[in-house]
């Protein structure tokens, strides 16, 4: 343990780095919070028509977020075993279908379908790491396709995919080419975001880490009422805002359920309610 003042106990002074230990009521509280971002830049696109800037800002932050608790509960022991890689992948895939035709009415896609939205993204990670995780020459040849194919079709193309081996490698062995490859996949989140907010997911993970609050798993029967949340719609909405709206809702509905599926699946361990990446 790191004692303040010693520096023969700090890991990084002995040339290692920290293994990254996070309790599960601080991942519950990450989630909640990347849903709240996400909700309120679907809010601003949508209905604001992206007028608000505070909004779109807090909206970069929520990918870095949902990544990084899909990629932390995946590094934990025995995920191929218990099966959590195929689940998540299928809940994933299986969700991405219902929501892209949404997603393309929605509009605002850089050209047709394109690119696929973010289930697909969560999607690539865990098949990417699935593949990796079999530690075969095959499997790391697989993950290298998945890698460059999948991270030109989806959300946020190869640099989601990036961050998202990047925290699956170093929670399972903690290394500077794990923290260099985050590094690089959040410098292409400056790129594709046009801003520099997907940085504040960093600080938010960190201070997660070392937090430990009592926070239950997110039960499906709340995200179910979120069609029927009053003060979204305007009082007199317009015609186009009238179909806009629904659709919105729907999306927002299937995306929160599929990512309490997709991110939940590790049950806790250890006595202290914290889950290390071995």
């Amino acid at each position: 343990m790191y004692i303040p003042g010693s520096s023969t106990d700090c890991p990084i002074a002995r040339g290692t780095l920290p293994r990254l230990i996070t309790a599960d009521g601080a991942l519950e509280a990450v989630k909640w919070l990347a849903l709240f971002l996400m909700t309120g830049d679907h809010i601003n696109k949508y209905l604001f028509n992206g007028t608000k800037e505070w909004l779109f800002d807090g909206g970069r932050i929520a990918m870095p977020l949902f990544v990084f608790v899909l990629a932390y509960n995946l590094a934990r022991p025995g995920p191929m075993v218990r099966g959590a890689y195929h689940r998540t992948v299928w809940r994933l895939v299986v969700i991405g279908c219902f929501t892209m035709p949404v997603f393309v009415a929605l509009g605002g896609l850089v050209a047709g379908w394109w690119p696929l939205n973010i289930m697909f993204t969560l999607a690539a990670i865990c098949g990417m790491l699935m593949l990796l995780d079999r530690g075969t020459l095959t499997g790391q040849v697989c993950a290298a396709g998945v890698f460059l194919a999948a991270g030109a079709l989806v959300e946020f193309l190869w640099s989601a995919l990036a961050l998202g081996l990047a925290i699956w490698l170093y929670c399972r062995h903690p290394s500077w080419c794990a923290v260099g490859l985050a590094a690089a996949a959040l410098a292409g989140f400056w790129y594709i975001n046009g801003n520099h907010w997907a940085l504040v997911a960093v600080p938010i993970a960190l201070v997660a880490s070392g937090a430990n609050p009592n926070i239950p798993r997110m039960p499906l029967g709340l995200l179910l009422l979120l069609p029927r949340a009053p003060g979204l719609a305007p009082a007199d909405p317009d015609p186009d805002k009238r179909i806009g709206i629904p659709l919105l809702l729907t999306e927002n509905c299937m995306q929160k359920s599929i990512h309490l599926l997709a991110l939940s699946f590790a049950p806790p361990t250890t006595e202290q309610g914290k889950s290390q990446c071995k």
